[in-house]
């Protein structure tokens, strides 16, 4: 498995960087968590750019890359917070259609992102806040040549900008991967709830179904089948979300080592200071630590590598425990003015804390290694 980006990969990230530097400066966050407005501007550009349809197999009208293009650009995005349906749309809806859905619906729901710059996101958590199919409760019931869902998702990503959702519920009398199903529900159908949250440069929701009715052709592949689909779309989904807190990371260490490098103290730059040095030194080895091994789980998702169970929790757990350290030193280097409202610390700061929590904490998903340890 190669970890180094090919010339292309390279090429696409330096490309999606030039575009969020331009595109998505921190005057643009700053007005969606203050007013609420620039994120769907950004997303047109992006449809423009046919980012969406990066993930998107060529025969269903998508360019056809591979999962390590979508953590390149994951990371890129991260770096600039940006605030737009990306993650929601290209690594949490795109792959649970194309993981549980026929040709025709992998035609129709992808192939709408890739055209038509759908936006669509991932329901699957519940007020437990598990992610895995046992977890699930939500109920899908068949009815009258349809189907009838009911119950309530948490924290789901861009709920109110989102045209269609994946939601994972269960056939009636089952337990465990058992009676699993994928849905794809029409946003119009369901009731969308905000959350307060800490992270306002993005949004999350609480999706309650009340005896939303579908048709069967919403029903992705077979009723009750849907167990495996779910946990490769959440495992893509968590990849990804790790590449994106890596570049959140890396534009908080940025902030901090432009900064030492100008702030005066005694007559000299503070970060000439041997304990300011340590703290960078300490923040750069986890910021690497966190990249390879998001890294290395985009490869395995990538090539289907059967390390791919092991990889993602490693992944997400080396990310968090890095977004703790990084998060701290980085207001503490900062001294007082970290604080503050007016300067940018506090947005990077709580996009890396709502990150880290989301799709399993650093804690839980060390529980996940333990367990297929034997431990």
């Amino acid at each position: 498995m190669d970890l180094e980006l090919s010339e292309d990969q390279t090429a696409l990230q330096e490309s999606v960087r030039a575009v969020v530097e331009r595109e998505c400066p921190i005057s643009l966050v700053r007005r969606v968590v203050e007013e609420g407005k620039g994120a769907d501007e950004l997303w047109g550009r992006m449809v423009e750019l046919d980012w969406p349809a990066l993930g998107v197999p060529e025969v269903d009208g998508g360019l056809g890359l591979g999962f390590v293009e979508l953590a390149v650009v994951a990371e890129e995005l991260g770096r600039v917070l940006c605030p737009a349906p990306f993650l929601s749309t290209a690594t949490q809806f795109v792959p649970a259609v194309l993981a549980a859905g026929s040709p025709e619906q992998r035609a129709r729901f992808a192939g709408a992102v890739a055209s038509d710059g759908l936006v669509g996101t991932l329901a699957v958590a519940e007020a437990g806040g598990g992610y895995e199919p046992g977890d699930v409760s939500t109920t899908v019931v068949a009815d009258a040549g349809g189907y009838v869902v009911h119950g309530e998702k948490h924290f789901v990503f861009d709920a109110d900008k989102a045209g269609e959702l994946v939601v994972a519920a269960r056939l009636p009398g089952t337990a465990g991967d058992d009676g699993i199903t994928l849905v794809v529900v029409p946003a119009e159908l369901v009731e969308s709830e905000p959350m307060v949250n800490l992270d306002a440069s993005r949004t999350y929701g609480t999706v309650t179904l009340d005896a939303v009715r579908v048709g069967a052709d919403r029903v992705l592949g077979s009723p009750g089948a849907g167990a495996a689909a779910l946990r490769r779309a959440v495992q893509q989904a968590t990849a990804a979300l790790s590449a994106e807190l890596v570049g959140t990371c890396q534009a908080i260490f940025d902030i901090v080592h432009a900064y030492v490098g100008e702030r005066e103290q005694f007559g000299v730059k503070i970060g000439s200071f041997q304990a300011v040095k340590h703290k960078l030194a300490n923040m750069f080895v986890a910021l690497e630590s966190a990249r390879a091994t998001a890294y290395f789980a985009a490869a395995a998702l990538a090539e289907e590598d059967g390390r791919v169970p092991m990889a993602v929790p490693v992944a997400k757990a080396s990310v968090g425990d890095c977004q703790k350290l990084v998060a701290q030193e980085g207001i503490q280097c900062l001294g007082g003015i970290g604080y503050t409202w007016e300067h940018d610390m506090h947005l990077y700061v709580k996009r890396a804390k709502a990150s880290a929590a989301l799709f399993g904490t650093a804690a839980e998903h060390r529980r996940q290694v333990a367990n297929l340890l034997g431990m």
